[in-house]
């Protein structure tokens, strides 16, 4: 990229800043790649002019808008009827358990009975549907007219609509002080009209609940990205640490070892020494008990006699060894001689033997 494509640092921090105020969909962009694609940073602030935060166009987010709209009122337009339904069915659900406790009045009767045959004639009438009679025949020949002589009295039925609001009030107004109870167990001894009033207030209350718990989920997840951020940046700092102590313990370890190699070996030689002299010390003690003055004289006189008796003996070696060299100037008529002269002293031992027989015969 040419160098006339490039941006100031005072520009590419202030399209950093408009990009981020657009928050686009999830870019992680620095400075550094702002600075280095100035055409990417003028594309995106261009693509925040024509969609929303989540990426949609805003045509489509206008539209999706209104749907989900139209959506939010069929919800809640079901959300009423479902409602209805489920407090009429739980009416009745009573009236069976206070028939077996207590002891009802007849209007009591009377109403929870037409109320459950008209709910039950007309969820029947709904199932059969209004086309199926002519697509196939009515199941197990049961037509809509039949099922509409099971209708109430139109007489009861007006009562008995007349008096529902009353009853659907009245078991929506015991639901509401159930939760606002659940929600606040201290309104538990409060009167009804105390009540009413909290109970007013309890949908505003609910909702704030929910957009405190929403926006601690949102700060709950922003966390959680930093701290993924941060671990990720904590373990790149600890790799670079423990490469920086490996190579402190390679480059300064290895300079030093030989010098501490030098120290250690001159401290064994001087232990080594003070041992010998310890053992020196030892063995002249072991002595010097051993030993008294007297035995010492004693030794002393041996050893001047014996050493006189050594030099008076390699004395007479030397004398020896000097007529032997003079007679092995003879050589072989040396020898000759001695064997001749070891003979003949035999002969005279033999004949002396001899002699000293025949004297002993003589006598």
């Amino acid at each position: 990229m040419a160098s006339g494509d490039f941006c100031s640092p005072g520009e590419g921090m202030e399209i950093l800043q408009q990009v981020c105020s657009k928050q686009l969909p999830p870019c992680n962009l620095s400075e550094k790649d702002l600075l280095q694609n100035p055409h990417f940073s003028k594309l995106l602030l261009s693509l925040a002019q024509h969609v929303d935060e989540s990426g949609l166009s805003l045509t489509l987010a206008k539209e999706q808008a209104q749907a989900w709209k139209e959506v939010r009122l069929h919800k809640t337009t079901w959300l009423r009827s479902e409602i209805l339904q489920r407090v009429i069915q739980e009416l009745l659900v009573d009236y069976y358990v206070k028939t077996q406790d207590t002891n009802l009045t007849s209007e009591d009767k009377k109403f929870h009975e037409t109320l459950e045959q008209r709910l039950l004639v007309t969820e029947v009438t709904g199932l059969l549907g209004p086309s199926r009679e002519k697509e196939m025949p009515p199941l197990l020949g049961v037509e809509k007219a039949d099922l509409l002589e099971l209708m109430p009295p139109s007489e009861d039925f007006v009562w008995m609509r007349a008096r529902l609001p009353l009853e659907v009030e009245e078991q929506l107004k015991k639901k509401c002080f159930t939760l606002l109870c659940y929600h606040d167990p201290n309104s538990d001894s409060d009167s009804e009209t105390l009540k009413a009033a909290k109970v007013w207030k309890l949908a505003e209350i609910l909702v704030g609940e929910k957009l405190q718990c929403q926006d601690a989920k949102s700060q709950q997840q922003e966390q959680m990205v930093l701290l993924e951020k941060k671990s990720a940046t904590y373990s790149q700092v600890l790799l670079r640490c423990l490469a920086l102590l490996q190579r402190l313990l390679q480059e300064h370890r290895l300079k030093t070892q030989s010098e501490l190699d030098r120290i250690n070996a001159q401290y064994l030689e001087i232990k080594c020494s003070a041992m010998i002299l310890k053992l020196r010390m030892e063995e002249l003690k072991i002595l010097s008990d051993t030993y008294t003055t007297e035995k010492v004289e004693v030794h002393r006189l041996i050893r001047d006699r014996l050493e006189g008796a050594i030099c008076l003996q390699e004395q007479d070696m030397e004398k020896s060894r000097q007529v032997l060299s003079t007679y092995e100037v003879l050589g072989e008529e040396f020898d000759r001689l001695v064997k001749e002269y070891a003979q003949l002293k035999q002969a005279t031992e033999n004949k002396r033997w001899a002699l000293q027989e025949f004297n002993k015969a003589c006598r």
